[in-house]
């Protein structure tokens, strides 16, 4: 079995994750995608989050549409900070040595996956999939710096015709008034606006 992984805040949750994660899923022929929204990304630490129910929410209904894609809360099940290794596992123990774990990101997080929580440890345990626009590409030179050889069989990359869409800037167009239509899914436009998410950036 291989299974994807999308993590992140999701806040709010937009086309451009569902766009790469099917990309993904499609190409390297995933039996599923698992979205798991973070609780405590290390990262953001300092920066305000939108409560968990309401991200949690947000992504089970983003995700509904597609059969192979399913969510989990199990990040916010677990104390602490939310380390991606710890997740990663929690999903090998779950899902057994037979399963192949496939970790979604960005190009823009792939550049910086030397600076993550035990890193080379990390890229040994799960592949990673770059996901990156058309004419955009990961510096895997010095990636091979860091990782070695050994490593980079477990990094991959693929160009994806993701939307230019960013949370920020949805965060940003809520808190301002402007609109957010055709950007995200429309029931969570619906879910947003009904709980009056956003309004103070």
């Amino acid at each position: 079995m291989k299974v994807g992984i999308m993590g992140g805040t999701f806040d709010p949750i937009h086309f451009g994750h569902l766009r790469m994660a099917e990309s993904a899923r499609e190409i390297f022929e995933l039996d599923e995608v698992l979205f798991i929204p973070s609780a405590r990304p290390p990262h953001k630490v300092e920066k305000h989050i939108t409560p968990e129910m309401h991200r949690l929410m947000m992504t089970y209904l983003a995700t509904q549409s597609n059969k192979f894609f399913q969510v989990s809360p199990m990040e916010f099940l677990r104390e602490g900070l939310s380390y991606t290794l710890d997740t990663i596992d929690a999903l090998h123990e779950k899902y057994g040595t037979g399963t192949e774990l496939f970790f979604i990101i960005g190009g823009d997080s792939m550049a910086d996956l030397y600076k993550w929580y035990k890193a080379r440890e990390l890229v040994q345990k799960v592949h990673f999939i770059a996901a990156t626009r058309p004419g955009v590409e990961v510096n895997f030179e010095e990636l091979e710096k860091f990782f070695g050889a050994e490593g980079m069989t477990h990094i991959h990359q693929i160009i994806s015709p993701e939307l230019e869409i960013s949370s920020t800037e949805l965060r940003e167009r809520i808190k301002n008034g402007r609109s957010i239509k055709y950007l995200l899914p429309q029931i969570v436009e619906e879910y947003i606006l009904k709980n009056r998410l956003y309004l103070n950036g």
